[in-house]
């Protein structure tokens, strides 16, 4: 199979994903740039239990599917737009985490002060209005949002998304995401302090 070890990566972080209830067993998507091929998973299957044999390949110039056996993500062209717009971007994940989602729906916004690790990995969350799923309306909207800079994002009544220079670092900010959003969701409750300006300054470089 080619890309096999990629396609395996893919597939593993999907299920990490699920097993750490930031999707649903058919929700959200991940992907992964090789070359001039996207690789992304399909629509429809139980994400908690993908196999290398199962991830979809689309070509990132044209958005053709390369493997026409196999069901894309209604999401594959927000994926794919986002790679042609950020070449750093080498690996993009959606899905839509509980505390995320609560987050996409409010006024409020997601704190990442709270703890150094979430500003070092995500700075500030970009929020992007609405826009129906799966659609090429949304798909235009999250690219553009991402084009102009950032590397999480909450996409407005609908989840999360989050891109990364590898596989795991996108999960890992996606992880993340989801831990501020509870964090931030808590510090209603528990009063909390972020940590200040001049500390952010001195992590930002770290960044």
């Amino acid at each position: 199979m080619q890309m096999k070890e990629e396609k395996e990566q893919v597939a593993l972080f999907m299920g990490r994903s699920y097993e750490r209830g930031l999707t649903t067993s058919t929700g959200g998507n991940f992907s992964m740039r090789v070359g001039s091929v996207m690789l992304i998973t399909p629509s429809g299957l139980d994400k908690s239990s993908l196999k290398a044999e199962d991830i979809a390949e689309v070509d990132i110039e044209t958005g053709k599917n390369l493997t026409p056996d196999k069901k894309l993500s209604i999401e594959t062209e927000m994926h794919r737009l986002i790679y042609k717009k950020r070449p750093d971007c080498i690996s993009v994940m959606h899905s839509h985490p509980t505390f995320c989602c609560l987050y996409s729906a409010s006024n409020e916004s997601i704190d990442t002060t709270l703890i150094a690790e979430s500003w070092y990995l995500l700075d500030r969350v970009v929020k992007i209005p609405y826009a129906l799923m799966g659609t090429k309306e949304l798909a235009e909207r999250v690219s553009d949002y991402a084009e102009k800079g950032g590397n999480a994002f909450l996409l407005e009544n609908h989840g999360a998304l989050c891109i990364g220079k590898s596989p795991l670092n996108a999960f890992d900010r996606l992880e993340c995401l989801e831990q501020a959003a509870k964090l931030s969701a808590l510090s209603h409750l528990v009063k909390a302090e972020g940590i200040e300006e001049k500390e952010r300054n001195r992590i930002a470089d770290m960044r």
